[in-house]
């Protein structure tokens, strides 16, 4: 989730970082309330915003900075590893949560597909955004027999995943991201004068896939020692 090390613009990197830490709170608020009992609910009002800010931030760079790295392809199959191992590490702590096909599958997914949208007209990308994002809610709607299509939204009542971005709509958000890179960065250089790189969210923007993997066993780890105390 990060763009090729030669080119960097902190902006980009200072917004994954404020992405990231919307990120840990939204999964600490998750573990209290699944693994712990605590009368937090986070499917609705601020808290489910602060992960849904979140998600949205991070598509929109990843697909911003599909057209900073050098290779797109290394980068995806890098993520979709790192996915793999959350799959398997999920479904093994509880296969009842276990994540299918979360943000880092949808984000490794969409920049192989990358390609496929990089050389639309801005104005096209967001139109073929807007397209694919009242698509899904459509798909979602549509009841199928078994959830072999889980890619495009199509599941049935039975699906399960702890953490659920199908290409349909989220497809749409990294489109969109697409167009706004077109829009803003052509020149692939920050559109800031000054610079706020030496900073602690541009710093672990830097680090954003590190982060992503380690957080959610430290979340955990310290919420485990923390009941063990005042039990």
């Amino acid at each position: 989730m990060s763009e090729a090390k030669t080119v960097r613009v902190w902006e980009i990197d200072f917004a994954r970082g404020i992405a990231l830490v919307l990120m840990v709170v939204f999964h600490f608020l998750f573990d209290l309330k699944e693994f712990y009992g605590y009368p937090v609910q986070y499917n609705s009002g601020i808290y489910f915003y602060i992960g849904k800010v979140s998600a949205v931030l991070f598509i929109i760079i990843s697909a911003i900075s599909a057209s900073f790295s050098r290779s797109n392809t290394r980068r995806a199959l890098r993520i979709l590893m790192a996915a793999g191992i959350i799959t398997l590490v999920s479904h093994l702590y509880a296969s009842n949560f276990g994540i299918k096909f979360g943000i880092l599958h949808f984000l490794g997914t969409s920049i192989l597909l990358y390609p496929l949208v990089r050389n639309l007209n801005k104005y096209i990308l967001f139109l073929l955004g807007t397209i694919i994002i009242i698509g899904g809610r459509y798909l979602a709607q549509v009841p199928v027999q078994n959830n072999y299509l889980f890619l495009f939204n199509l599941t049935t009542g039975n699906w399960v995943s702890a953490d659920y971005y199908p290409l349909f709509p989220w497809f749409g958000v990294f489109i969109y991201g697409v167009s706004l890179g077109k829009l803003f960065y052509p020149r692939k250089r920050s559109l800031f004068r000054f610079n706020l790189q030496r900073n602690f969210f541009a710093l672990i923007g830097r680090h954003t896939l590190s982060v992503y993997l380690l957080h959610q066993p430290l979340l955990l780890l310290v919420l485990k020692i923390y009941t063990r105390l005042v039990s």
